[in-house]
Protein backbone atom coordinates (compact mmCIF):
# COMPACT_ATOMS: atom_id res chain seq x y z
CA UNK A 1 0.00 0.00 0.00
CA UNK A 2 1.89 3.24 -1.42
CA UNK A 3 1.07 6.13 1.26
CA UNK A 4 1.16 10.01 0.41
CA UNK A 5 1.56 12.17 3.25
CA UNK A 6 0.61 15.95 3.32
CA UNK A 7 2.43 17.71 5.54
CA UNK A 8 1.21 21.00 6.80
CA UNK A 9 3.49 23.82 9.03
CA UNK A 10 2.23 23.07 12.54
CA UNK A 11 4.37 22.20 15.78
CA UNK A 12 5.11 18.30 16.63
CA UNK A 13 3.42 16.63 13.76
CA UNK A 14 2.42 12.81 14.48
CA UNK A 15 3.39 10.78 11.35
CA UNK A 16 2.14 7.87 10.34
CA UNK A 17 3.90 4.78 11.41
CA UNK A 18 3.60 3.28 8.49
CA UNK A 19 5.95 3.63 5.31
CA UNK A 20 5.90 7.03 3.50
CA UNK A 21 6.09 6.64 -0.38
CA UNK A 22 6.08 10.28 -0.57
CA UNK A 23 5.27 13.85 0.59
CA UNK A 24 3.14 16.46 -0.67
CA UNK A 25 3.81 20.36 1.43
CA UNK A 26 1.96 23.37 1.33
CA UNK A 27 3.70 26.40 2.04
CA UNK A 28 6.98 26.56 4.65
CA UNK A 29 6.03 22.93 5.77
CA UNK A 30 9.14 21.77 3.48
CA UNK A 31 10.96 23.02 6.56
CA UNK A 32 9.39 20.70 8.99
CA UNK A 33 9.79 17.69 6.10
CA UNK A 34 13.40 18.73 5.80
CA UNK A 35 13.75 18.49 9.43
CA UNK A 36 12.21 15.07 9.98
CA UNK A 37 14.31 13.54 7.22
CA UNK A 38 11.26 13.06 5.07
CA UNK A 39 11.56 13.26 0.90
CA UNK A 40 11.84 16.05 -0.93
CA UNK A 41 7.83 16.89 -1.87
CA UNK A 42 6.42 15.64 -5.28
CA UNK A 43 4.41 18.95 -5.37
CA UNK A 44 4.10 21.98 -3.02
CA UNK A 45 1.07 24.46 -2.74
CA UNK A 46 2.01 28.13 -2.14
CA UNK A 47 -0.71 30.51 -1.36
CA UNK A 48 -0.08 34.37 -3.31
CA UNK A 49 0.20 36.04 0.16
CA UNK A 50 3.34 34.57 1.15
CA UNK A 51 5.01 37.91 -1.35
CA UNK A 52 2.52 40.21 0.31
CA UNK A 53 5.55 41.98 2.86
CA UNK A 54 3.15 41.38 5.30
CA UNK A 55 5.22 40.22 9.02
CA UNK A 56 3.48 36.91 9.26
CA UNK A 57 4.05 35.84 5.34
CA UNK A 58 7.74 37.00 5.13
CA UNK A 59 7.83 34.63 8.14
CA UNK A 60 6.97 31.54 6.33
CA UNK A 61 8.50 32.80 3.31
CA UNK A 62 11.92 33.17 4.48
CA UNK A 63 11.86 29.42 5.79
CA UNK A 64 11.68 28.51 1.98
CA UNK A 65 15.21 29.08 1.68
CA UNK A 66 17.62 26.50 -0.17
CA UNK A 67 14.37 24.06 -0.16
CA UNK A 68 13.42 22.55 -3.05
CA UNK A 69 9.86 20.87 -4.70
CA UNK A 70 8.59 18.82 -7.72
CA UNK A 71 5.80 20.89 -8.41
CA UNK A 72 4.81 24.37 -7.26
CA UNK A 73 1.42 25.06 -7.40
CA UNK A 74 0.73 28.88 -7.10
CA UNK A 75 -2.42 29.26 -5.12
CA UNK A 76 -3.92 32.56 -6.24
CA UNK A 77 -6.42 35.26 -4.23
CA UNK A 78 -9.69 34.90 -5.57
CA UNK A 79 -10.87 38.54 -5.71
CA UNK A 80 -8.86 39.72 -8.36
CA UNK A 81 -9.82 37.36 -10.73
CA UNK A 82 -13.47 38.30 -9.89
CA UNK A 83 -12.94 41.78 -10.02
CA UNK A 84 -13.63 44.05 -13.37
CA UNK A 85 -13.50 47.30 -14.76
CA UNK A 86 -11.94 50.11 -12.34
CA UNK A 87 -12.20 47.58 -9.30
CA UNK A 88 -10.40 45.14 -10.92
CA UNK A 89 -7.61 48.18 -11.45
CA UNK A 90 -8.08 49.01 -8.42
CA UNK A 91 -7.20 45.76 -6.81
CA UNK A 92 -4.66 44.92 -9.43
CA UNK A 93 -2.65 47.65 -7.57
CA UNK A 94 -3.39 46.78 -4.20
CA UNK A 95 -2.91 42.91 -4.54
CA UNK A 96 0.22 43.84 -7.21
CA UNK A 97 2.96 41.75 -4.99
CA UNK A 98 0.68 38.63 -4.74
CA UNK A 99 1.25 37.74 -8.64
CA UNK A 100 3.08 34.84 -9.85
CA UNK A 101 5.82 36.55 -11.24
CA UNK A 102 6.62 38.16 -7.94
CA UNK A 103 6.48 34.47 -6.18
CA UNK A 104 9.37 33.13 -8.54
CA UNK A 105 11.24 36.11 -8.18
CA UNK A 106 11.47 35.92 -4.28
CA UNK A 107 11.82 31.99 -4.83
CA UNK A 108 14.94 32.32 -7.19
CA UNK A 109 16.11 35.04 -4.27
CA UNK A 110 16.00 32.55 -2.01
CA UNK A 111 17.01 29.31 -4.12
CA UNK A 112 14.14 27.98 -3.80
CA UNK A 113 14.02 24.52 -6.58
CA UNK A 114 11.24 23.49 -8.10
CA UNK A 115 10.98 21.32 -11.46
CA UNK A 116 7.94 23.61 -13.01
CA UNK A 117 5.73 26.41 -11.49
CA UNK A 118 1.94 25.63 -12.01
CA UNK A 119 -0.29 28.92 -12.30
CA UNK A 120 -3.96 27.84 -12.32
CA UNK A 121 -7.21 29.92 -11.18
CA UNK A 122 -8.73 29.69 -7.84
CA UNK A 123 -11.53 27.66 -10.04
CA UNK A 124 -9.38 24.62 -10.80
CA UNK A 125 -8.59 24.14 -7.28
CA UNK A 126 -12.46 24.78 -5.99
CA UNK A 127 -13.62 22.21 -8.90
CA UNK A 128 -10.77 20.03 -7.46
CA UNK A 129 -12.28 20.33 -3.97
CA UNK A 130 -15.73 20.14 -5.18
CA UNK A 131 -15.33 16.76 -6.85
CA UNK A 132 -13.59 15.10 -4.12
CA UNK A 133 -16.07 16.56 -1.76
CA UNK A 134 -18.88 15.45 -3.97
CA UNK A 135 -19.57 18.71 -4.41
CA UNK A 136 -22.81 20.32 -2.74
CA UNK A 137 -24.64 23.54 -2.62
CA UNK A 138 -23.63 24.12 0.68
CA UNK A 139 -19.60 23.72 -0.29
CA UNK A 140 -20.07 25.99 -3.25
CA UNK A 141 -21.58 28.92 -1.07
CA UNK A 142 -18.57 28.37 1.31
CA UNK A 143 -16.18 28.24 -1.42
CA UNK A 144 -17.94 31.56 -2.56
CA UNK A 145 -17.29 32.98 1.30
CA UNK A 146 -13.88 31.95 1.93
CA UNK A 147 -10.99 29.70 0.02
CA UNK A 148 -9.70 27.03 1.52
CA UNK A 149 -6.72 26.94 3.31
CA UNK A 150 -3.46 25.95 1.47
CA UNK A 151 -3.09 22.52 3.14
CA UNK A 152 -6.80 21.51 2.41
CA UNK A 153 -5.66 22.26 -1.40
CA UNK A 154 -2.98 20.46 -1.13
CA UNK A 155 -4.92 17.33 0.38
CA UNK A 156 -7.43 17.73 -2.26
CA UNK A 157 -4.16 17.69 -4.85
CA UNK A 158 -2.75 14.47 -3.67
CA UNK A 159 -6.46 12.69 -3.40
CA UNK A 160 -5.82 13.33 -7.15
CA UNK A 161 -2.59 11.93 -7.63
CA UNK A 162 -2.09 8.92 -9.44
CA UNK A 163 -0.02 5.83 -8.14
CA UNK A 164 -1.03 5.97 -4.66
CA UNK A 165 -3.30 3.67 -2.52
CA UNK A 166 -4.37 6.44 0.44
CA UNK A 167 -3.31 9.59 1.75
CA UNK A 168 -2.62 10.66 5.37
CA UNK A 169 -2.46 14.56 6.69
CA UNK A 170 -0.19 15.16 9.33
CA UNK A 171 0.76 18.25 10.86
CA UNK A 172 -2.71 20.05 10.94
CA UNK A 173 -4.71 21.47 13.22
CA UNK A 174 -6.47 24.24 11.98
CA UNK A 175 -4.77 27.29 13.62
CA UNK A 176 -2.00 29.66 13.09
CA UNK A 177 0.90 28.26 14.69
CA UNK A 178 3.90 27.27 12.71
CA UNK A 179 6.68 24.47 13.62
CA UNK A 180 9.52 27.23 12.49
CA UNK A 181 8.54 29.80 15.11
CA UNK A 182 6.04 32.20 16.77
CA UNK A 183 3.65 33.59 13.36
CA UNK A 184 3.31 37.28 13.83
CA UNK A 185 -0.30 36.93 13.13
CA UNK A 186 -1.30 35.86 16.50
CA UNK A 187 0.14 38.25 18.50
CA UNK A 188 -1.47 40.91 16.13
CA UNK A 189 -5.30 39.18 16.59
CA UNK A 190 -4.60 38.33 19.99
CA UNK A 191 -6.09 34.77 18.96
CA UNK A 192 -4.09 31.38 16.61
CA UNK A 193 -7.92 31.21 15.12
CA UNK A 194 -7.75 30.17 11.33
CA UNK A 195 -10.24 32.29 9.16
CA UNK A 196 -10.40 29.12 7.00
CA UNK A 197 -11.48 26.91 9.58
CA UNK A 198 -15.16 26.71 8.44
CA UNK A 199 -14.66 26.23 4.94
CA UNK A 200 -11.68 23.19 5.89
CA UNK A 201 -13.67 21.73 7.87
CA UNK A 202 -16.78 21.70 5.96
CA UNK A 203 -14.49 20.32 3.00
CA UNK A 204 -13.09 17.45 5.28
CA UNK A 205 -16.54 16.28 6.61
CA UNK A 206 -17.37 15.70 2.68
CA UNK A 207 -14.65 14.18 1.82
CA UNK A 208 -14.81 12.08 5.30
CA UNK A 209 -18.09 11.23 4.60
CA UNK A 210 -17.73 10.05 1.22
CA UNK A 211 -15.57 6.91 2.29
CA UNK A 212 -12.21 8.00 0.50
CA UNK A 213 -8.69 7.74 0.68
CA UNK A 214 -7.76 10.69 2.88
CA UNK A 215 -7.07 9.68 6.61
CA UNK A 216 -4.91 11.53 9.31
CA UNK A 217 -2.32 10.78 11.99
CA UNK A 218 -3.61 13.63 14.15
CA UNK A 219 -6.33 12.79 16.80
CA UNK A 220 -7.60 16.31 16.66
CA UNK A 221 -8.05 17.01 13.45
CA UNK A 222 -9.90 13.34 12.86
CA UNK A 223 -12.25 13.94 16.30
CA UNK A 224 -12.98 17.71 14.14
CA UNK A 225 -13.40 16.26 10.58
CA UNK A 226 -15.03 12.18 11.21
CA UNK A 227 -11.34 11.35 8.90
CA UNK A 228 -10.28 7.76 10.14
CA UNK A 229 -7.23 7.97 12.17
CA UNK A 230 -4.00 5.79 11.56
CA UNK A 231 -1.43 4.88 13.92
CA UNK A 232 0.96 7.26 14.86
CA UNK A 233 5.03 6.87 14.98
CA UNK A 234 6.01 9.43 17.06
CA UNK A 235 5.20 12.95 18.30
CA UNK A 236 8.53 15.06 16.97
Amino acid sequence: MKTLLVLGSKPSPRLPESKIDAVACANASGFSARMLGLPTPIFTCLTAVLTSGNASDEHSLRRLDGLATGRAYFIPRPRLEQARGLKYARLWWKMRRLRPQQMQRRLAQLSYRYESFEIRPSSYYHAICLKQAGGTDELHRQLRQKQPSTGMIAAALALEEPGFDRVVMAGFDFTLSHAYGANPLIAARGNADSKHTETDLLLLRRIAGRAGRLLTSEAAVAERTGLPLVASARLV
